[in-house]
């Protein structure tokens, strides 16, 4: 891990509460995907929660530019990202996490809610830009359809790639389009769209009550714990 300097390049509007944040950074940063860094507002109050937060890459590695994905709020820390302009420094400490995609797994899935999806994103996008044969699917779970954040990357990544699969979910409404089913990831879901599921890598991101209730559900489906990989996102 190490403290670097990186500037502002734009920002990308994914639905109407969540963005994207692109930055530049002299000789790129080296992460794995599935990583998240640091950034600090707060340089001289290093343990200020509030205006320096951690943050999950949303794009793949080795490209000419980093990015990270928020649900912005009426945070402080939400209004200095809205208040960034191109050119503008900030500071950042990366790389941090150890719940890393590896080439060599063969089959993995994805249990996800919400903003869970950024770090997902950054594997996804590295499998598919890498044309890594791993087969993964994705669950993708939202309240309603407006709030499915990369969509149109997601299923362009499916449809150019065989070997990966997104199913999404929507539990506030019925969904309009065929690709996505009503209702929460259950067992009864899982067991339908994955039958495989005990022999994956199961990758958890998300709030930690629905990482606790996709691990137990795991669990019941006979996956190994060994298996089950997690990251809770919290102060959201």
């Amino acid at each position: 891990m190490q403290g670097i300097r990186v500037k502002f390049i734009e920002g990308i509007k994914r639905t109407a509460t969540i963005e994207s944040f692109r930055f530049a950074a002299a000789g790129g940063v080296d992460f794995e995907a599935g990583q998240f860094l640091q950034l600090i507002f707060d340089e001289a109050n290093p343990s200020n929660k509030v205006l320096n937060k951690y943050l999950s890459f949303s794009c793949a590695p080795g490209k000419d530019y980093i990015e990270v994905t928020k649900r912005l709020s009426e945070s402080s820390f939400s209004v200095r990202l809205r208040s960034l302009k191109a050119g503008d420094e900030v500071f950042i400490k990366a790389p941090l996490g150890s719940c890393v995609f590896r080439s060599d797994y063969r089959k993995i899935a994805f249990l996800i809610g919400g903003i869970g999806i950024t770090p997902v994103i950054s594997i996804i996008e590295h499998i598919a830009t890498a044309k890594i044969p791993t087969d993964a699917v994705l669950f993708y779970s939202n309240r309603s359809e407006e709030e499915i954040a990369f969509k149109e990357e997601l299923d362009s990544w499916a449809e150019s790639n065989s070997n990966i699969r997104v199913i999404y979910t929507v539990t506030d409404c019925p969904p309009r389009r065929k690709n996505c089913i009503y209702g929460r990831i259950d067992e009864s879901m899982l067991s339908d769209k994955l039958g495989d599921i005990s022999e994956r890598i199961v990758f958890i991101f998300g709030p930690p009550k629905m990482v606790e209730a996709m691990q137990g559900l795991c669990l019941k489906l006979s996956c190994s714990k060994d298996n089950i990989k997690t990251e809770s996102f919290i102060g959201y």
